[in-house]
């Protein structure tokens, strides 16, 4: 493991981790305080494991379905690669599975997640049609620090996307996955200075 002096990160996805891919190239810049060292996987198929393969990051699949309900076997596991990698912050980006408390806990101040919504606004899943639903003139996107609560963890940074008539879950999606890949990164940036 050769050393930069950049905070080694992990990211933790379940899709094709186009945060993460934002990430990794953040993290590239010669002067970003972090370098993505490791992508995992709970979805051996996931598309992002090629995109970070491609992007020379070590990517590994680790298939929760092979522990069956045990979730805490299969995050020991999980926590002994992160170990094993040198990770000293771990960045979840589209991973969907729920954490344990014992792993919670283990990372506690050093995990943190992106949310598709301006929390405490719409915590869990359809952020964006609950904010066309409810009248909402803005949307937004939110990194906070992952805690036992589903999306209840301090807030670190929020960027803000204006609800424009007709807008659509989906138009709006894709203007707010704009702003999360200019957030994350930012975000994961003032994390690892401030440890410093």
């Amino acid at each position: 493991m050769p050393g930069t002096g950049k905070t080694r990160v992990a990211v933790l996805i379940s899709g094709t981790g186009s945060n993460m891919a934002a990430l990794i190239d953040a993290g590239q810049a010669p002067d970003s305080p972090f370098e993505v060292v490791l992508v995992l996987s709970n979805i051996p198929d996931a598309g992002g494991l090629a995109v970070a393969a491609g992007k020379g990051v070590a990517a590994l699949a680790l298939d929760h379905r092979r522990f069956g309900k045990y979730r805490p076997a299969h995050e020991a596991v999980l926590d002994a690669l992160l170990t094993r990698h040198g990770v000293q912050i771990v960045a979840l980006a589209g991973y969907m599975r729920l954490l344990t408390p014992w792993l919670v806990g283990r990372w506690a101040g050093r995990m943190l997640n992106i949310h598709p919504s301006l929390l405490p606004k719409y915590p869990g899943l359809d952020t964006h049609a609950r904010a066309i639903a409810a009248g909402d003139a803005e949307a937004g996107c939110t990194v906070h620090l992952v805690t036992e609560g589903v999306d209840e963890g301090p807030i670190l940074a929020q960027a803000r996307v204006p609800v424009r008539p007709g807008d659509t879950a989906q138009t709006l999606a894709r203007r707010v996955l704009v702003a999360e890949h200019a957030l994350y990164p930012a975000a994961l940036a003032d994390l690892c200075r401030s440890r410093t």
